[in-house]
């Protein structure tokens, strides 16, 4: 059975609520190779410290590592939130062949919103972008979790 991009943004969802289990931006990530999950994150910044901890970062590590490769052909990153600069150069060093995000970031978003990193032809790779997969649910995660927030 082929899964579609709902299929996947779904997990990603649940693993963004794993995020809030210690403070952090409820974000999440996966990778899938051959239809599989190889790789699933969530933001570890505050968990960490560590500024460059964000779920797609360490889901792209967890992929190569589990893999046996430096680079993530016919991968495709699954994120609840658009790629940000750093997570967008990742795909590109990584290879990655596909990136397919939920809710657009317009402060951040290096796919399409503020930048388009992965489509950029001056760049010696380019990664396919699929934006606004499950878009509202993955917006509502974030809207709800910044109104928590501001309300504390």
């Amino acid at each position: 059975m082929v899964k579609d991009h709902k299929y996947f943004m779904e997990i990603a969802l649940l693993e963004a609520d794993l995020a809030l289990e210690h403070g952090d931006v409820p974000i999440g990530a996966l990778c899938v190779y051959d239809d599989q999950i190889v790789a699933q994150r969530h933001n570890e910044k505050e968990l960490r410290q560590d500024a460059t901890a964000h779920a797609e970062i360490l889901a792209l590590r967890d992929a190569s590592a589990k893999l046996g490769k430096l680079y993530l052909e016919d991968v495709t990153l699954y994120s609840t939130l658009e790629p940000c600069p750093m997570c967008a150069g990742s795909l590109i060093l990584t290879r990655c062949t596909r990136v397919a995000f939920g809710a657009f970031d317009p402060k951040a978003g290096a796919t399409s919103s503020l930048y388009n990193l992965c489509c950029d032809p001056r760049l010696n790779f380019e990664v396919e972008v699929v934006s606004g997969v499950l878009e509202q649910r993955c917006a509502e995660r974030l809207t709800s979790f910044f109104s928590q927030l501001r309300s504390s």
